[in-house]
């Protein structure tokens, strides 16, 4: 009973330094010696803000998502929109986009195709000081851009993350409670230095510290922040600055998206090694927020065959008490629907992130990179 104690609580210990040991010390390293970016919203006004929208999508999407876009608080005057077509199983063409406003442009991404290729193209396109990355399904309230912009005033950052507000009652779905946490530890870590992502739906950078995406780079959103704090820049996290995501998610295709996200962030140090080097001044904060979490279903097996053990020796111990206890919970379970679902959705959601984790691996170790 012993051994199967201390692998589950030794498991329980790991997994909480992973998941609230480090989110802890990040908010009370960012208390103790706070960093904050100093945002400027009268210069920020004046800036000529590009943004570029990479896209897969319909033209009547796209027009709908321009239309969102130029809706904003930034004058208009200085507000331009480069529409970018991948280059690889686009929906519309540039004749089919004729009807965009005149402040927006329509190019092709670069081959072979791909987001990273695409974002690099519309780069190249875009004129102003400030870029402001779109994808879109998502919508920006007015005052997206300007929050944006002027977080970036701040001469110290480089780029500036805005944060993916989950709507349509999904806010306190498990991924809602993911992204709640997620943004509240992206905002304390740019208190203190940089977050070490930003959110590809919504982020603003300065034209002239672009780091060109390499082709078939998975994550544009880890590469160009990485990239960024290794010349020297910090990476902010503007709170107010929302992105808009209405869309509906489950288990099954969350995970799918998790498995892919994570294959980016392993293949991040072929393609940007110095990520683990010295010279990154957020090395301890990436390998904690971004490496760590992939251990999770180690710590979870560890933990899952300690409780077993458990279980199996408290039953032995202790027969009529274990299974008295085992019978009620089971009963429980099916008489009321409610729990049923909540256990069932539960067991789905935590299944599914693991699974993620391990197909994620097991690209990782294979330099299976072609995962979209």
């Amino acid at each position: 009973m012993k051994t199967s104690l201390i692998l589950t609580l030794g498991a329980l210990c790991v997994l909480s330094l992973v998941w609230l040991g480090y989110p802890l010390g990040i908010r009370l390293w960012a208390w103790i010696s706070p960093n904050p970016i100093r945002p400027d919203y009268e210069s920020g006004s004046h800036r000529l803000v590009t943004i570029v929208l990479a896209t897969r999508e319909s033209a009547a999407a796209i027009t709908e998502r321009v239309a969102n876009l130029l809706d904003s608080e930034h004058p208009a005057e200085n507000l331009r929109v480069v529409v970018t077509l991948d280059r690889e199983g686009a929906k519309a063409t540039p004749a089919d986009l004729g009807a965009l406003p005149a402040c927006a442009s329509v190019v092709i991404g670069d081959a072979p195709g791909g987001k990273a290729c695409t974002l690099n193209a519309g780069v190249r396109a875009a004129s102003g000081d400030v870029l402001v990355m779109a994808d879109t399904a998502q919508r920006f309230n007015r005052h997206t851009i300007p929050e944006l912009v002027a977080h970036l005033e701040d001469e110290r950052f480089g780029a500036v993350s805005g944060a993916l507000d989950l709507d349509g009652g999904h806010s306190w779905s498990p991924v809602g409670l993911y992204w709640r946490v997620e943004k509240w530890l992206r905002y304390h870590e740019a208190v203190v230095h940089s977050s070490v992502g930003v959110t590809g739906a919504v982020y603003a950078t300065r034209r002239r510290c672009w780091p060109v995406i390499p082709a078939g780079a998975l994550l544009d959103d880890v590469y160009v922040p990485m990239a960024l704090v290794l010349s020297g820049w910090r990476i902010g996290f503007a709170r107010h600055a929302y992105a808009r995501d209405t869309r509906a998610f489950n288990a099954a295709a969350e995970s799918q998206r998790k498995s892919r996200t994570l294959t980016g962030v392993l293949q991040l140090h072929s393609l940007l090694p110095q990520v683990l080097g010295p010279n990154n001044p957020v090395r301890t904060q990436y390998v904690l927020h971004k490496l760590a979490r992939l251990t999770t279903p180690v710590w979870g097996i560890v933990g899952a065959i300690g409780a077993a053990g458990l279980a199996v020796q408290l039953g032995i111990s202790f027969p009529r008490e274990t299974g008295g206890v085992a019978a009620t919970l089971l009963l429980l379970v099916l008489l009321s629907p409610r729990l049923r679902r909540a256990v069932t959705y539960g067991t789905s959601w935590v299944v599914g992130m693991q699974l993620a984790i391990l197909r994620a691996m097991r690209n990782g170790l294979q330099k299976r990179w072609r995962v979209w």
